[in-house]
């Protein structure tokens, strides 16, 4: 008892301790403040934390859907060279369950010129109900519809590559291969004029920059490759399962293909944005680390500064255990709302990401996420309710953990010592 008050654990005497010392007064203004960046630290590097994590993790969805929203999950190659019965072997395929599609396609280099410019591109030839099915372009079509694409010889390209050249749907442009006609002399190159039957925007400025579409029997024709493909892309249902897919693919297409995935052909990419994700992790949990060493120097200064207070109380009646608790209520709280506050402010700024980069683009008259360095054209933010977890009880941990060895200090104070200098 302390004057009738009992002193059950967390009782609301020790509460009222605990918000009386976060209170600033003239004597301990310093402490005070110590104590506001502690909350400050924690704030900042919570929010920090969850949202460089969600716009690492939106670059990381965005540039997956787009690169395999594109590309095929597994690319089927011929041993021969000279894929001839890629339609028997795209049927066999489509059989194997899990997988969505199968598109056979001629892929090959070309130039592209124009009275604007002259540039390279990757032509790309497919059949029209191939390229409808690939949504991350058929449904980004800006001018112009892939309607016909088949019988008609035009070819679909880039907002960018169509900017660049200063052309409009229906005007045409030259393409020139190396791969052209056969002549007593050798290979020509080969020229040909096509107009632009459509317009689409990815997102991604390197390829609406450098992809040109065209109908697979006309690419057949351009590419001097009657008859046959360079590959089959198969699409399928779940693309982390691509593994356990491999096999059946391969026995389904026979002895004379082989195939890579897309985590073969993209591991080095994939790999080092998981790199950097991690390290800066690590680098921005230093934040909270620090602003938890705060909260352990504050509130060492604080049971210095209150020794004569807990001797005291100790010699009213209080136990070592309820000193202890009042300082760690008063630590513990400031680590507990500033965490709280930093995942509000986090959620706030990633749920509104690019509405604030396109203000503060506005407010300073600069791009600040341009499209030609990030591929991207917008900045994205994908919050993960694990990670925002992670952060969440990570911080309060250190926070809770910094207050132990000051709260126990002042549990072990001598209140004889404590008096004898007062």
């Amino acid at each position: 008892m302390i004057h009738g008050i009992e002193t059950r654990p967390f009782a609301p005497f020790e509460w009222l301790l605990a918000f009386r010392y976060l209170r600033a007064r003239r004597k301990e203004g310093f402490i005070s403040v110590i104590a506001g960046f502690s909350f400050i630290g924690i704030m900042l590097g919570v929010a920090t934390l969850i949202i460089v994590l969600s716009v690492m993790n939106g670059f990381r969805s965005e540039l997956f859907d787009k690169i395999l929203g594109l590309n095929g999950h597994v690319v089927v190659h011929s041993m021969t060279g000279r894929f001839t019965d890629f339609d028997q072997v795209a049927e066999r395929l489509r059989k194997v369950p899990g997988v969505k599609s199968v598109l056979p396609l001629i892929e090959g280099q070309a130039l592209v010129s124009s009275n604007a410019a002259a540039q390279g591109a990757l032509v790309r030839g497919l059949r029209e109900a191939d390229l409808m099915s690939l949504k991350a372009i058929s449904d980004k079509i800006r001018h112009g519809s892939l309607k016909g694409f088949d019988e008609n010889p035009a070819i679909a390209i880039g907002t960018r590559m169509a900017n660049q050249h200063r052309i409009k749907l229906g005007d045409q442009i030259s393409l020139m291969t190396p791969r052209g006609k056969q002549t007593p002399f050798g290979t020509t190159p080969g020229i040909k004029r096509y107009r632009v039957g459509a317009i689409f925007e990815m997102g991604m400025s390197e390829y609406d920059n450098s992809i040109i579409f065209m109908p697979l029997n006309e690419a057949q024709k351009y590419f001097n490759q009657r008859g046959r493909v360079s590959v089959l892309e198969v699409i399928i249902d779940n693309p982390d399962r691509v593994g356990e897919l491999s096999p059946a693919l391969l026995k389904a297409g026979g002895p004379t293909i082989y195939i890579t995935d897309w985590r073969q052909r993209n591991a080095s990419f994939f790999n080092a944005l998981q790199v950097e994700r991690n390290v800066m992790f690590l680098i921005l949990t230093l934040i909270v680390l620090v602003a938890a060493l705060n909260i352990v120097s504050g509130l060492i200064m604080l049971v210095k500064d209150k020794s004569a207070d807990i001797a005291i109380l100790r010699t009213m009646g209080a136990t070592r255990g309820a000193v202890m608790r009042v300082f760690f209520i008063t630590g513990a709280s400031i680590g507990i709302v500033g965490t709280l506050a930093g995942f509000a402010i986090g959620m706030v700024v990633c749920l509104n990401i690019e509405a604030i980069r396109q203000f503060i683009a506005r407010l300073t008259n600069t791009e600040i996420f341009s499209p030609e360095l990030y591929y991207l054209s917008q900045l994205p933010a994908e919050v993960d309710s694990s990670e925002v977890i992670t952060v969440v009880v990570m911080a309060l941990t250190l926070s809770i953990l910094a207050t132990l060895y000051p709260s126990w200090r002042a549990s072990r104070l001598d209140p004889v010592e404590a008096l004898r200098y007062e």
